[in-house]
């Protein structure tokens, strides 16, 4: 498969989100943990789906600039393993069951999928496409995101929260 070096995980498993979803409803021993910021599921939704959002990283301070990145400065969650593992062990799974994360576009998802391969984890899949999709390259509509992704495919999602889904540290 061809993907950005950003997308790419260890494991080399991949799924896009229609592939996802499938496999979500397929198989109820799997996990599928949203990993953006609490931010991003409450301004722009979420699956319906997911069994829990456990951001990857935070913004620490909103006063802290990165030039090499053009964005606010962010930390990687310090309890992202043990807060995964926590879902893991309350639906009873191992290190084998299926695991899917999900961010915007694919990157945090694929960096929350190599964490979670450095721990022994063998079947964990990065939801390429994430939940909103990649830019488009060209054209009128170049930078936005509506060419796949879980939204741009119509799957099931919602802007209401649910607070049993949503991580508190």
């Amino acid at each position: 498969m061809d993907l950005p070096n950003g997308k790419k995980t260890t494991l080399s498993l991949y799924t896009t989100a229609t592939e996802a979803y499938n496999l979500l409803i397929n198989e109820p021993k799997s996990l599928f943990i949203d990993v953006r910021t609490p931010a991003e599921l409450t301004f722009v939704g979420f699956p319906t789906i997911i069994d829990a959002n456990i951001p990857y990283e935070f913004i620490d301070d909103w006063y802290q600039w990165n030039d090499k990145t053009k964005s606010f400065q962010t930390q990687i969650n310090p309890n992202f393993i043990v807060a995964v593992e926590d879902k893991i062990n309350q639906k009873k799974l191992t290190r084998n069951s299926l695991i899917i994360f999900i961010c915007r576009s694919g990157y945090r998802s694929a960096r929350s999928a190599n964490l979670l391969a450095k721990e022994g984890y063998m079947n964990v899949y990065n939801l390429i496409d994430g939940f909103e999709g990649d830019n488009v390259i060209s054209g009128l509509k170049k930078g936005q995101r509506i060419i796949n992704g879980w939204k741009n495919s119509n799957l099931p999602w919602t802007a209401q929260l649910d607070k049993e889904k949503m991580y508190f540290g």
